[in-house]
């Protein structure tokens, strides 16, 4: 879904309790940051993807816009989630017009809403491996009602919507930039606030994707159980060095058990992957958003699901000396800024 006409834009990832905005230049000599910046939004004005108070994340971009002195008005957002239905596909082959024509009729099939409430777009993989009459297909389909919501937005922040991407492709674009994958199955995984977002890719392309409703808030919610707080006092306690409101031990228990949920969740997406590809064991996982952060998870991770579990940094391949950019920052906010990167290095006439 592509919008305007130049070919910068800002990479905008609008998250559930923040916003991340990048900006990103290719030379002759590579890659570099220009800008990078993120701002907190009140807890509610996005609720699982759902933007519940336009007005409240406008104001957030517009102010993100104004500390980080980002001009560029065109820009680039993904969304994700249960309104954003992601398939892999086997159709006969046919041309790529002839597909747009049927998409309808192709999609109404694997589509659990009503085929007039989405807008549907496809990729066409290659040949299918066991049949040389069909091709694969990368099925995406988005609920109307979510894409206006977030083009009304862009537009109430006096931005340029120039692409409405998928969350689990930006971080698979970052990612691609960034490393070498080889022929290794590959799966990134995006714990943000809200949502989790898992992506298996096979020789570089998508095999399978789900989101899930598991994230970092679930730790402020049982932190705001036991304390009887407020989500904004949660999230401080959190991580806080030293706290007299909530004991180390309380908050180990929390975290011990929210990530516990988490690797079971992805352990049982990960055997539905092996139910279906038995022969394609996954011996590495990269994590992205606040949950890569946290060790135990990633330990626990590891253990369960016998795979090399790391941390990505989407600035791994890009100059990152610009006068304005702070070093220490980025180092810190790098697993957060995954998607905002993968979707900055996009061009506007990208398909």
């Amino acid at each position: 879904m592509i919008f305007g006409h130049k070919e910068q834009l800002i990479g905008l990832d609008i998250g559930s309790r923040s916003i991340k905005a990048a900006e990103v230049i290719e030379g002759k000599r590579g890659w570099g940051l220009k800008r990078f910046g993120t701002i907190d939004i009140a807890p509610g004005a996005i609720e699982e993807g759902v933007i519940k108070e336009p007005q409240v994340v406008s104001d957030a971009i517009r102010e993100l816009y104004g500390l980080y002195n980002f001009k560029t008005k065109n820009v680039a957002i993904s969304i994700g989630g249960y309104s954003v239905i992601v398939k892999n596909i086997t159709v006969q082959n046919m041309p790529e017009e002839q597909l747009y024509e049927s998409l309808n009729f192709e999609a109404e099939q694997y589509i659990p809403f009503d085929i007039n409430d989405v807008n549907l777009d496809f990729e066409i993989l290659g040949e299918n491996e066991q049949n040389p009459n069909q091709m694969n297909v990368l099925l995406v389909a988005a609920k109307k009602d979510m894409v206006n919501d977030y083009i009304n937005l862009i537009d109430m922040s006096q931005l340029s919507l120039c692409i409405i991407d998928i969350d689990a492709f930006a971080l698979q674009n970052i990612y691609e930039v960034n490393y070498e994958a080889g022929g290794e199955n590959v799966a990134l995984i995006d714990i943000g606030a809200s949502k989790t977002s898992l992506n298996i890719l096979k020789n570089n392309i998508s095999v399978f994707m789900r989101d899930v409703s598991l994230g970092c808030g679930q730790i402020n919610q049982k932190i705001v159980s036991l304390l009887n707080c407020s989500m904004t006092d949660a999230e401080e306690i959190k991580f806080s060095e030293k706290t007299d409101k909530i004991s180390r031990q309380d908050l180990k228990e929390i975290v011990s058990s929210v990530v516990s949920d988490w690797c079971g969740e992805i352990r049982r997406a990960l055997d539905f992957f092996y139910s279906t590809n038995p022969d394609d064991q996954i011996k590495q996982i990269v994590l992205s958003g606040g949950g890569a952060n946290i060790r135990e998870f990633r330990e626990l991770l590891g253990l369960q699901t016998s795979a090399d579990v790391k941390i990505i940094n989407p600035f791994e391949g890009f100059d990152t000396e610009a006068e304005n950019l702070d070093q220490a920052f980025l180092k810190q906010i790098a697993p957060q800024a995954a998607i905002s990167m993968g979707l900055a290095v996009r061009k506007v006439d990208d398909k």
